[in-house]
């Protein structure tokens, strides 16, 4: 585990997170697919959202249970809540939004999205 900072590209959203980044997940559904996402899926009580809470837009597609979360300046969606199968509830960081990442040098692995 690590502490990452991260945020949008315009940088109004700012937030920490301390995540495990030894592996990532690549989604293949349609939103995830088109937007080239790397999530890391971390407990709420391991995210702090540190700036930005009023300029964030929501979008849910499919069976609306995740709350994509984008800045309504810039239009990047550096995280987004829900819950995970079993239930918890979650918060998916985009991996590619952290200071300091290269996103060339990450585990990623696949899931299918596409399929649920």
């Amino acid at each position: 585990m690590q502490m990452y900072t991260g945020g949008c590209h315009c940088g109004q959203i700012r937030f920490e997170v301390t995540a495990d980044l030894s592996r990532v997940t690549a989604c293949n559904c349609s939103l995830c697919q088109r937007r080239g996402f790397l999530w890391t899926f971390v407990p709420p009580d391991r995210f702090a959202l540190r700036s930005g809470e009023e300029t964030l837009s929501e979008y849910r597609f499919n069976r609306k249970v995740i709350r994509h979360l984008f800045c309504s300046d810039c239009g990047v969606e550096s995280f987004a809540r829900g819950r995970l199968a079993d239930g918890q509830e979650m918060v998916a960081v985009n991996a590619r939004c952290l200071d300091g990442v290269d996103a060339a040098s990450l585990h990623i692995v696949p899931f299918d999205g596409r399929s649920l």
